[in-house]
């Protein structure tokens, strides 16, 4: 009798999933709708920030050679931010100058108002300040040309202002990958709709919708699809336009799970099929060729909503990263085992488990119940432990590997 050939590893399906990945196309987008994408191209700024000399405080512009310890100068003038000061100032002349205001010419330091006794016109230095003293000289922040941003950046709000600043009104991003999502199953029943007894209600498309949005793609929600093969055709017709397909159940080997026939008739070529992997085993990839030239990407993650979700988190979130251009970084993290489990069997295992940092390290706790039935664990987990495949007996303090969730 013939061996099953091994099941693959993690780490093999995931170098199979991001073979040849390249980023999507840009797009412009506006500036209040930029948050979270990456950015496709450096960003040089337009102008220098400030453009012109500013003053940092509210005082009296003033020459450094005017300025003594009970020195008389003559106010001459005013300017406020967004209204400069359009002469010169000479020998012994002041202007009265409020923050960000342009400094005037042959002006070259800023006497500020606590250090001023004002009498009119008639200013009375209090206290001198060194030359340059509060102006913030042209191209403090950058240069016209000086490049502000790098490609691949996920844009913050702080980045965004910076954008703002350097006169971006349009930033060219990575286009979101779109992803349809597809459940499949006749027992499936939407929130709050009547059902039979024999029925459950749907949980799974939305915790994978809202794990796309998080990762930075765009959902494309197809429904409930009965277990027909008719039913499923129409459905990949409506995901037609989408980057990658995600069918939730529907891909393991009973006599109702139509999702690798359907699949086979659309002309995608299957990389894998079940994984050494728990939760996640009856994962599947695959990819067809676009007549563009480019690639659909289907992925069959399990039915279960816990293995469902797993799965998103260590495929489908690396995979989106890759088509946003994000660089690639490692996923986990170094942790200390804060209670003992045992030997491992031949499937790698992600344990929902909880944090606790502690004597400045960061402390793993797994949870008892590891059913990936159970999807109130996943709620309450901060964390997934990464369990090598044949891993020894583990004891409270040795290091291990995790993926934060939160």
């Amino acid at each position: 009798m013939s061996k099953r050939p091994p099941l693959l590893s993690v780490d093999d399906a995931l170098e199979q999933i991001l073979v040849d990945v390249q980023p999507l196309a840009a797009e412009p987008v506006a500036l209040t709708h930029a948050l979270g994408r990456v950015l496709a191209a450096p960003l040089a700024a337009k102008r220098t920030q400030p453009p012109f000399p500013a003053s940092a405080m509210d005082g009296y512009a003033v020459r450094h050679a005017d300025l003594f310890e009970g020195a008389a100068l003559t106010c001459v003038g005013e300017a406020a931010a967004g209204h400069a000061f359009s002469g010169a100032i000479n020998a012994g002349e002041c202007v009265r100058i409020f923050t960000g205001a342009p400094v005037p010419s042959g002006a070259d330091t800023i006497l500020i108002q606590e250090n001023a006794r004002a009498n009119g016109t008639k200013i009375t230095v209090l206290e001198a300040a060194e030359r340059g003293r509060y102006v913030r000289p042209a191209g403090l922040d950058f240069a016209e040309g000086d490049e502000g941003l790098k490609a691949g950046t996920v844009l913050s709000p702080a980045d965004i202002s910076l954008a703002a600043a350097m006169d971006h009104p349009r930033l060219p991003v990575r286009r979101k990958p779109r992803i349809a999502v597809i459940s499949t199953g006749d027992e499936l029943v939407e929130p709050g709709q009547e059902r039979r007894d024999d029925q459950i209600v749907s949980s799974n498309n939305y915790g994978i919708q809202a794990m796309i949005e998080d990762f930075g793609g765009e959902p494309m929600d197809i429904g409930i699809v009965k277990d027909t093969l008719s039913a499923l055709e129409s459905a990949f017709d409506a995901a037609a336009d989408a980057d990658i397909i995600i069918t939730l159940g529907g891909a393991s080997v009973g006599d109702h799970d139509l999702v690798h026939h359907a699949l086979g008739q659309r002309g995608v070529s299957t990389a894998f099929w079940k994984l050494a992997m728990r939760p996640g085993k009856p994962m599947m990839f695959g990819t067809r060729r676009r007549s563009d030239g480019g690639h659909q990407r289907f992925m069959g993650l399990p039915g279960n909503p816990v293995s469902s979700l797993v799965c998103a988190i260590v495929f489908l979130k690396p995979l989106v990263r890759a088509l946003v251009g994000i660089p690639a970084h490692a996923v986990f993290e170094d942790a200390l085992l804060d209670k003992a489990v045992p030997a491992n069997d031949q499937r790698e295992e992600y344990m929902r488990a909880r944090l606790v940092e502690r004597d400045g390290q960061t402390w793993v706790s797994p949870f008892d119940r590891q059913d990936s039935s159970i999807l109130s664990l996943m709620a309450t987990a901060d964390c997934l432990m990464r369990r090598p495949a044949h891993g020894p007996k583990m004891n409270v303090g040795e290091p291990c590997q995790i993926i934060r969730l939160r």
